[in-house]
Parts: C-alpha cells; structure tokens; sequence
C-alpha cells in the first residue's frame, strides 16, 4: 500500500437513514440502514447502482456488520437481543446468542466471527454456526472497547474510549488478551497523536490500521507498529457527519467510510451516507 495515494474519493453512495455497517460480499456492498425493513442495500461493486434490499428477521437495533467470503453470508450485531443475525447473501437469516452486549465485528484468517463486548471487556469468538470456541477478557484499563481485529499473529488491535472516558486509545493486544503491547493516543482530544471516541478499525494485509475517529471527523492511519502516518483529507469531500464505520476491500483496494448526522435538537441520528475511498 502507498500510504501517499490513500483517500482519494472513488465515489460516495446516496444519503438516507443513519449508516451502521458497511462490507462488501461476493462483489457486492452491503450497506446497513437504521430501519425497520429493508434495512441492508445491496450495490454493485463496479457502478455502484442499488441492486435490491434485503430485511433482518425479529431484528431489535443494530451496533455492526460484516461479513465473510469463505462462508459467503453477512453477520449484524444486534444489541438489544444481544446476540448476533447471521444473513446469506440471498437473505436466509438465523441467530445465536451472545450472552452480552455486542458491539464491534470482524472476522478472522480461521473464518470466524469476534465480537467485541463493551461493558464486560471481552472478545468473543464464534464459528459460522454460532458455536462460542473461546473468550479472552481485555486488560483493566481497556475501557468501552469499541472494536477488536485479529493479526496473522494472533494478538489485537483494539480501540477503546468511550464519550465520558478519559482514556481514548488504539491498542495492540497478547493473543491471551491479557497485555497491551503497543498502544498510540492516551488523553481524549484533537490533537494529532489523540483521538475522541476511536470507533472503528480496518487492518490492510501488511498491518496498516485505520481508525474511524467519530468526534474529530477523520480517519487516521497507523504504521504496523501504531506509528502515526496521517489523517486521511475527508472535509475537501464535504460529507457531512461523523466517521462511524470502516470496511476495507483488500482486493479492489477500497476504504468504506459510513458517515452519520447526529441531530443535537433532537438527540439522535438522522441521516448517514457511504464514501468510498482508494488505497
């Protein structure tokens, strides 16, 4: 990856309800809506045009997706549930619990789901049959883990901080997930080597990190080592809102940012669009 060409704007996907995942699948983009039904818009990866719609079963609000080719299906977070949906890629839905509130997914190289816990401070891992295979607990001073992604290693990056926290930090975790390794920001705030509410990460092949810093409104790469590299330029492409997901499409070379509006007036969120990037 040349760090320098990253986040030149390929295309943005049309504006409508708040935006709470985004991934792509068997070359298509999936994109996750805060609605009733309907909530999961398919778009080609090539012109970007919508395809159809798809509806969540029994679905209560949603905290994440994402998805897995070898085992060609989605996974959305369900957090009222408390469990997660599995969908196939032609809207065949089941769910398995999780037994905590699920916050952040991603995938692993054994093809299976990691689910992010907040308020227990734990990843758990599940097969694509929703079978938990193991569970490790975050150090104490990982506070509200917001999203974990496995290393061919297996150690942890993993970003935590919530609004009224402190500490707001991208952390590289053991594989037991007993130790911070590696760590970069500390002190919630704006400043280069700080961030404010670190929601969201997507890992390239050589370890590159990308991390959705919500209330700062920018995207910012780390070396392999959580060295700080740049923020990506997202304000010349006038979205407006904050960066709440990532997805990152190794093989067309694509970064998805979900951006959501948040009305203050009215406390919530309101609109939410998609910005596809190049890496």
């Amino acid at each position: 990856m040349s760090v320098y060409a990253v986040g030149q704007l390929v295309h943005t996907l049309p504006e409508g309800e708040p935006v709470w995942g985004v991934t792509t699948l068997a070359g298509q983009v999936y994109v996750l809506r805060w609605k009733e039904r309907d909530e999961v818009e398919v778009y080609d990866t090539i012109s970007y045009c919508l395809q159809r719609r798809l509806t969540v079963p029994n679905s209560r609000r949603y905290t994440d997706m994402t998805s897995c080719e070898r085992n060609r299906c989605l996974y959305i977070a369900d957090h009222i549930v408390e469990c997660v949906h599995k969908l196939t890629a032609q809207g065949a839905a089941t769910r398995w619990a999780v037994n905590a509130e699920p916050r952040g997914l991603a995938t692993n190289s054994a093809h299976n789901l990691l689910v992010t816990c907040p308020f227990v401070r734990k990843i758990k891992e599940f097969s694509t049959y929703g079978n938990l295979l193991r569970e490790l607990t975050l150090p104490v001073d990982v506070i509200n883990p917001w999203h974990a992604v496995e290393l061919t290693s297996g150690q942890f990056i993993v970003c935590h901080g919530g609004p009224s926290d402190t500490i707001h930090r991208v952390c590289k975790v053991s594989e037991d997930g007993r130790q911070v390794v590696q760590s970069h920001g500390e002190w919630r705030g704006s400043g280069t080597n700080q961030y404010d509410v670190p929601a969201r990460l997507a890992v390239d092949r050589s370890e590159f990190v990308f991390v959705a810093d919500v209330r700062n409104r920018r995207v910012t790469l780390l070396s392999p080592t959580l060295g700080y590299i740049r923020h990506l330029d997202l304000a010349s492409h006038n979205v407006q809102g904050d960066p709440h997901r990532l997805y990152l499409d190794m093989l067309r070379r694509r970064l998805y940012v979900a951006y959501t509006e948040w009305n203050d007036e009215r406390n919530l969120c309101t609109a939410g669009c998609v910005v596809v990037l190049s890496v």
